[in-house]
């Protein structure tokens, strides 16, 4: 059975999100956690090493270019993680979402290659972490970097993690309980209508003006064959947006 976007939307709306037993499970089950990873977006460590590394532009990196390819690379199985959560069901609701402009996705490419990256889905300014992939030493890394700095210039308020792993933590994410994860949903969210009565309203809207300024520089970029980073988006850039603050 096809999950409905505008359940799908709902739900993360008031803290809920789906998953499945493995990429060939026929149903979904609601996820709520009662501790939540959140990842401030003030409080990012970026390593020496990553910050050489994504200051001499190893990769390139996109936004919303390649988004049902990532997808696609998310849910292969690989030496480390012989299944995954992402179902058909799941595949298709989040190329629905995209479609519609709620779900985003970072892209980063060595040469012509698509060779790690993430997606998620934005609400107000709120972005829900979905799931990151890596097929180069580093290349989730800099997908994160990269989205956390881009969530900082757009004004984003809450980059929700999900569940807790040793690599996030060492990138800086927290543990929180639900009570205090709902507060900031709330505030983060706060003004966006995702009731019934909005139907395709909400569906037609996309995610608001914080992703707009979020994703827009990284998006448009030319294919893959003669990608470059140019303009006032760059590896240094970014790396300058995380130690601003931080």
């Amino acid at each position: 059975m096809m999950i409905d976007p505008l359940v799908l939307l709902q739900a993360y709306s008031i803290g809920v999100f789906p998953m499945a037993d493995d990429r060939d499970a026929d149903e979904v089950y609601w996820v709520e956690p009662k501790r939540r990873a959140i990842l401030p977006l003030d409080g990012f460590h970026l390593s020496h090493s990553l910050a050489k590394t994504i200051r001499r532009d190893r990769f390139a990196v996109t936004a919303n270019r390649a988004f049902p390819q990532i997808l696609a690379l998310c849910a292969q199985a690989a030496p480390d993680r012989p299944s995954t959560w992402i179902n058909h069901q799941i595949e298709s609701a989040y190329r629905l979402l995209h479609e519609s402009g709620f779900a985003h996705s970072i892209e980063v490419w060595e040469g012509e290659e698509l060779v790690g990256g993430l997606y998620g889905v934005a609400i107000g300014r709120a972005f829900f972490g979905e799931s990151m992939v890596s097929r180069r030493t580093d290349a989730s890394k800099v997908a994160l970097a990269w989205l956390v700095a881009r969530l900082r210039a757009g004004g984003f308020t809450l980059l929700d993690c999900q569940f807790m792993t040793d690599h996030l933590r060492s990138m800086g994410a927290i543990e929180i309980s639900q009570r205090d994860y709902l507060q900031l949903l709330a505030g983060a969210t706060g003004g966006v209508a995702l009731g019934a009565a909005a139907g395709a309203s909400v569906l037609a809207s996309g995610s608001g003006a914080a992703a707009e300024r979020a994703f827009a520089p990284l998006a448009g970029l030319p294919s893959a064959p003669s990608l470059t980073v140019s303009g006032p988006v760059s590896g240094h850039s970014i790396v300058q947006l995380l130690t601003h603050t931080s």
